[in-house]
Formats: C-alpha cells, sequence, structure tokens
C-alpha cells in the first residue's frame, strides 16, 4: 500500500539544474520515500514498482533510469536543494 504516481505525471528525468522546481515539491514524498528505501537497502526494482508505480518487468531499462535519476534527485535535495526551500526560494 504504497502512494502511488500516476504515469503521465512521472517524467523519467527530473529537472537537473540547481534550483527546486515545481515538480521537485510535487514529487517530494516520492525522494524522500526513495531515500528512505536506499538507506534501508532496498533493491532499486522493490522502490521503482512500490513508490514509483513503475512495472520493473515489462520496462526494465525505463524503471532503473527513471529510479536513479529521481534517487539522484532526492539526493540533491537532501544535500543542497532543502536550503531553497528553507529559504522559500523555487523556481
Amino acid at each position: 500500500m504504497g502512494l502511488r504516481v500516476r504515469r503521465g505525471e512521472l517524467q523519467d528525468v527530473p529537472p537537473q539544474g540547481a534550483v527546486v522546481t515545481d515538480y521537485d515539491r510535487r514529487h517530494m514524498t516520492q525522494y524522500m520515500r526513495l531515500l528512505d528505501a536506499a538507506g534501508e537497502g532496498a533493491s532499486w526494482q522493490e522502490a521503482a514498482r512500490i513508490i514509483l508505480g513503475l512495472d520493473t518487468q515489462k520496462e526494465p531499462e525505463r524503471a532503473r533510469l527513471v529510479h536513479d535519476t529521481h534517487l539522484e534527485r532526492a539526493r540533491w535535495l537532501s544535500s543542497e536543494g532543502y536550503r531553497q526551500l528553507a529559504a522559500g526560494r523555487t523556481g
């Protein structure tokens, strides 16, 4: 029972700049859950399926790309981007 993202709402690759975007704000829960899953040693397949709602069997390459790029963005947000959120600055 996880919070799932509708397929049309999830980009294959999240924003890549050094500015927190509306997309980031809409997907903050998924970012935090990806960080938790990685910290707990969950497989990327499990995280992609449960957190991102992806079919890792039908689209393994896409699922891996989406998972990895969103986890990378989550790590950036937790190490740097949070400062913008705390200051109320977003793009």
